[in-house]
């Protein structure tokens, strides 16, 4: 996100000395300063200034991840996941939001992961990818090296790779939801909003001023730490043969040692709320809804929205064969007039896999004649390599809605 934030206390000019305060007549010593940078050193950056040696370590071991395999869809099917029933009461208790997560779907490029918490997580660095973290429900605190992030419903929090941070929980009427989009590479507004030098455009459905930044720089002593204190973070990275595999390191000290920071690379918040829709006379494509994009797929947000306006329009989408796309939506808020019928609900995924024509279920296109706004919200992830069900998919698949356009399988 090419837009230039500086916060705590850096030097006048980059890669120069840079001394803790000391009293009169002394010489304070230097701080460690670290490039945080994506594609070599061609992309954006910035500049940490650490009390201790970011590179410390005093021990490793292996992390060993929740269940990380997947199973090809096949035969083609279409799919409804049900990821409100993936945790119970108890599990909820003493799962945390990084830890607890489940895997839902996944390929090469994205793998799509739900969790439900109640516990702070441990210190996590991914080391493969940026991460989105939408929040469906309850309210919690993101702390990372670059500051803390205040988060809760409809959140878009976007968590450059290898930054170290932990997920806090706060007590709210509802549990604390995140359904996670993990890339592998980086997670960048799409490129047709962004001017060359990296400005959100005119013709954006939002800008600069609709994210929320890290309030920071957050240190040990700040949140009641020893700023000495050994900690360890959990490490996801990428192992033999491209297996996701996690460590865990021991650092000697406690991670949030950042006295300042600037450059262009840093965690943010994107609210679905500040997300304006576009619309037209007649149905819109789904690009329109698009709000970032990875390697080999894009995220959008269905927000609710007026709609078309021609008088002979039809509001809900055509029928339409993704080619070279797996559709995946999560069904958040709203009577989504579409999958009517269908039993999808708050909580649902959709999964319509590449080669398959999808659409409104029976009679949702009659119903919605005449509609002029839909109040609905959903996140879609459009995959350009066909995904895979992980565990956590696996284990919700209602097993009946392939069938829900001609109501019951033949037999």
């Amino acid at each position: 996100m090419a837009h230039y934030q500086r916060m705590g206390s850096v030097p006048p000019k980059r890669h120069t000395q840079h001394r803790r305060p000391a009293g009169r007549g002394k010489v304070g010593a230097l701080y460690h300063e670290e490039l945080m940078g994506e594609e070599g050193f061609s992309s954006d950056s910035s500049l940490l200034y650490h009390r201790s040696i970011p590179s410390s370590l005093l021990d490793v071991r292996e992390w060993t991840l929740p269940d990380q395999t997947m199973t090809p869809n096949h035969p083609l099917v279409p799919r409804h996941l049900k990821l409100h029933d993936l945790f119970d009461a108890a599990a909820v208790r003493t799962a945390d939001a990084v830890t607890g997560r489940r895997l839902v779907l996944g390929n090469g490029d994205v793998r799509i992961s739900y969790a439900v918490s109640a516990r702070p997580s441990p210190w996590y660095r991914n080391g493969i990818g940026d991460e989105i973290v939408y929040v469906e429900r309850g309210k919690g605190r993101l702390e990372t090296v670059f500051g803390a992030l205040e988060v809760g419903e409809g959140d878009l929090v976007v968590v450059p790779r290898a930054t170290t941070h932990r997920w806090l929980p706060k007590r709210s009427r509802e549990p604390f939801r995140t359904y996670v989009i993990e890339a592998t590479g980086h997670i960048a507004p799409p490129k047709r909003y962004l001017s060359r030098y990296g400005q959100l455009l005119e013709n954006s459905p939002y800008c600069e001023r609709d994210l929320r930044l890290p309030q920071g720089p957050l240190l040990a002593e700040d949140i009641g730490a020893d700023a000495d204190e050994e900690t360890e973070v959990l490490v996801k990275h990428r192992g033999r043969g491209g297996a996701v595999v996690g460590s865990a390191h021991v650092l000697p000290f406690h991670p949030l040692d950042v006295v300042g920071w600037d450059g262009c690379l840093y965690p943010y918040v994107l609210n679905v709320s500040d997300f304006e829709p576009i619309t037209g006379r007649v149905h819109q494509p789904p690009p329109v809804h698009q709000v970032f994009e990875g390697w080999n797929f894009v995220v959008c947000a269905f927000v609710p929205r007026k709609v078309d306006y021609h008088p002979l329009a039809i509001p809900v989408p055509y029928y339409h064969s993704n080619v070279d796309s797996d559709e995946i939506m999560f069904y958040v808020d709203g009577d989504y007039e579409a999958r009517k019928g269908s039993g999808i609900g708050k909580g649902s995924v959709s999964v319509h896999p590449g080669g398959f024509p999808h659409g409104p279920q029976p009679g949702a296109v009659e119903g919605a004649l005449g509609v002029e706004a839909f109040d609905e919200l959903a996140i879609m992830v459009d995959t350009f390599k066909p995904l895979e069900l992980g565990e956590g998919g696996r284990a919700v698949d209602d097993g009946v809605y392939a069938w829900s356009w001609t109501g019951g399988r033949r037999g």
